[in-house]
């Protein structure tokens, strides 16, 4: 991996409307943590929503500015992370056609979730290149910003393993300039003798005694060079690992514990299984949902004893309740000391506590259209900046540079 890419991170979201709680937990808090640390892209998938809604994309334009304003709600910011939307890139879809032409079509097929999303949405026709093709355009999102690093579940490591070897055959196709070595001997000489002498004895180590540590030392060595360019960090990455110069890092899942975030059923919560709470739901509308969810079925009355294990309201003090709360919870119910509208009070509270700052700010900016397409406006052109200059060397090498 090219190390000066390691610190940016590259993250998006299919525009489904406004979000629920279930996301917020999932993924934004995450984001929010994120942006404090790595240079942040976080973007609208909304090419990618069209390759399963492509028969009714009416509700996608619309989704698009409720989604951004949930981001912003939370308290994504637009001065730590650049917020933009897929589409207004071309240069995703250019890169995304430019790969199609070397990728092997048994690549995507073998992706996990391609058979298995086609089993879900049985309802749907997904016998479609987008829907074949959508890796590789998750690919090219993530390489054109040169992302060191993606932020996915366990489910989503498979992609980012996709995109990682598309990279590499990417790298070992086109990454082999005329007089690649001599360049590289020469970016190594920019570092001092002192540098210069140790990357070659790491180069040494890690090539001919397969040393992984060695490997490690002279990338973070290469990483702390400011007075050479960024070719010159992908020339030595790529003589250092015995290749060519590193057109593009390896991107590297950055895996994140995303909790299974429960619904008012005791499912995970999903719109697809009408068990949410809105991110920014009325009040009122959440006590009700909140107080009418289904408990233990042993609850018949009051006086009955329950098992909390057995019971979604449960699942939901398990991400809200301190250990206090739940020690609570656990002996009222095994006990019937207190009853099933008694166990939810402190849940409401919780949830609106919560709810009340996003609410707020989310009527600030729904209120102040223009600021938020600003932002959006303003994250887009930063994001082609970057993608203009990725694809500018990407044509050069592969001959589609007329000059």
């Amino acid at each position: 991996m090219a190390i000066s890419a390691k610190q940016r991170v590259l993250s998006g979201m299919r525009p489904s409307g406004q979000l629920h709680l279930g996301h917020y937990h999932g993924v934004l808090k995450n984001w929010l943590k994120l942006q404090n640390e790595y240079e942040c892209f976080f973007f609208v998938a909304d090419w990618h929503a069209l390759t399963t809604e492509y028969e009714s994309p009416q509700s996608i334009s619309e989704s698009v500015w409720e989604m951004v304003i949930d981001w912003l709600a939370v308290g994504i910011n637009p001065g730590s992370a650049r917020i933009f939307i897929q589409s207004r890139i071309p240069e995703h879809a250019e890169l995304h056609l430019l790969l199609s032409m070397l990728t092997p079509l048994s690549w995507l097929e073998r992706v996990p979730t391609y058979k298995d999303q086609q089993e879900k949405l049985s309802n749907k026709d997904l016998s479609t290149y987008g829907f074949l093709g959508y890796p590789l355009l998750q690919t090219a999102d993530i390489i054109v910003y040169k992302a060191g690093y993606v932020p996915v579940g366990e489910d989503q490591v498979a992609h980012v393993e996709l995109s990682r070897e598309i990279a590499r055959r990417f790298n070992y196709l086109y990454g082999r300039e005329p007089g690649f070595e001599e360049k590289a001997e020469l970016a190594a000489s920019k570092m001092g003798k002192k540098n210069n002498k140790l990357y070659h004895q790491l180069r040494m180590d890690y090539q001919e005694k397969g040393d992984d540590l060695a490997l490690e030392k002279a990338a973070a060595l290469i990483a702390s060079q400011k007075n050479i360019s960024m070719g010159d960090h992908e020339r030595l990455m790529g003589y250092l690992e015995g290749g060519g110069k590193m057109i593009f890092p390896e991107p590297q899942a950055l895996l994140t514990h995303i909790p299974r975030f429960p619904g008012l059923d005791g499912q995970k919560m999903s719109k697809s299984y009408g068990n949410t709470i809105g991110l920014r739901e009325n009040p009122n509308s959440v006590q009700d949902k909140i107080k009418t969810m289904p408990t233990d079925p042993a609850r018949v009355r009051r006086t009955d004893p329950g098992d909390p294990d057995k019971c979604p309201v449960w699942a939901f003090h398990q991400v809200y309740a301190d250990d206090g709360l739940k020690s609570w919870v656990q002996q009222g119910c095994r006990s019937a000391s207190i009853g099933c509208l008694e166990c939810k009070q402190p849940l409401i509270d919780a949830v609106l506590k919560e709810q009340e700052p996003i609410r707020e700010r989310a009527r600030e900016y729904a209120a102040d259209p223009e600021v938020v397409r600003g932002i959006v406006s303003d994250g887009c052109e930063a994001a082609r900046d970057i993608a203009r200059e990725t694809l500018e060397e990407v044509r050069s090498v592969m001959g589609l540079s007329y000059k």
